[in-house]
């Protein structure tokens, strides 16, 4: 495993960390297989793991508790979020900071957060959803600061609406903020243009979710993938998505055929070929994902006619209703 710096927190994090979306609120999940991969992915180097209460409502940041009081001779960092107050996913124009992230309301999930996991305090908290004008308002901010003087947290981020990089951009200046999450992938480059050029100059870390995007670039998706009643993917990849998504990936297979590599393995070496990202965080469920997906670190990027051609297939998408 390699480690990257997690901007100016000068933390060491690994450059393939833990998304654990999947096993708190995905159909299919099972705590102990769960358990199983996690601690297999410490045993291997991972040492950042990414949560949020909404990932069945404290379920997912059991799990992380668990793992960490399992491995309390290791550096583990912990981050999770902070659902929005009217629990909408994204965020809409107009909403208020009252709306999502009133003082108390973030006074109150922190500790629940806190509670669930069973921790003294965590690494990383981060708003999981964001409106970059809410950076005029600054009782986030000082509740914030106010949480970090107690010691229940230690760094401050957002999570940023799925397909808006820019919304986030002026936070990130703004110099009250730590980390940005954003999906990042062969097919969402569009974070290049203006997000980590900002993140440069402020030294903010990028944590970089949706590498596969939710499956389509792992290749193994058609135009008759269905899911369980009740999984996420089931409202994502309506018709209108999942066609377009499965067309675009099918157009890569001859790629990655060419370079003799697998899907999986090329979307996550693309990533890990931007310096500007800290770790790339994959959802995984089963010790096979966790292997896999860890030994990319060792192989290390694409070649640069390789990443170059990848560039090609950036697609610029569009927030709609089913894309939250």
């Amino acid at each position: 495993m390699n480690y990257r710096r997690f901007g100016r927190t000068n933390w060491k994090v690994s450059e393939i960390g833990y998304g654990m979306w999947g096993m708190g609120g995905w159909t299919g999940s099972d705590d102990q297989e769960s358990l199983k991969s996690l601690q297999r992915a410490v045993d291997l180097g991972c040492n950042f793991f990414d949560t949020a209460w909404a990932y069945g409502e404290g379920r997912s940041e059991r799990l992380l508790g668990q793992i960490i009081r399992a491995n309390k001779d290791k550096r583990l960092y912990t981050a999770t979020k902070i659902p929005p107050k009217n629990l909408q996913w994204p965020s809409r124009r107009g909403s208020s900071l009252d709306d999502c992230f009133p003082p108390e309301h973030i006074d109150q999930y922190v500790r629940s957060s806190l509670d669930n996991a069973g921790l003294d305090n965590f690494d990383l908290i981060q708003f999981h959803v964001w409106e970059d004008s809410w950076v005029e308002d600054d009782r986030w901010a000082k509740k914030m600061d106010e949480l970090r003087s107690e010691g229940l947290i230690k760094a401050v981020g957002l999570s940023i609406n799925r397909w808006e990089p820019w919304n986030g951009v002026r936070t990130v200046r703004s110099g009250l903020i730590d980390s940005v999450q954003v999906i990042y992938n062969i097919f969402d480059q569009n974070p290049e243009d203006d997000l980590f050029p900002a993140c440069v100059e402020m030294d903010v870390a990028v944590i970089a979710r949706v590498p596969f995007d939710e499956g389509s670039l792992t290749g193994t998706l058609t135009k008759d993938s269905r899911w369980p009643e009740g999984d996420f993917r089931n409202t994502y990849f309506v018709a209108e998505n999942l066609i377009p998504s499965v067309a675009r990936a099918d157009t890569l297979k001859p790629i990655a055929e060419r370079a003799g590599i697998s899907m999986p393995e090329m979307a996550l070496r693309f990533i890990l070929g931007h310096p500007v990202v800290s770790t790339i965080i994959p959802g995984m469920r089963k010790l096979s994902h966790v292997d896999s997906n860890i030994a990319m670190s060792d192989i290390g990027r694409l070649s640069d006619d390789l990443l170059a051609e990848l560039t090609e297939h950036r697609w610029d998408r569009l927030p709609a209703k089913w894309s939250n």
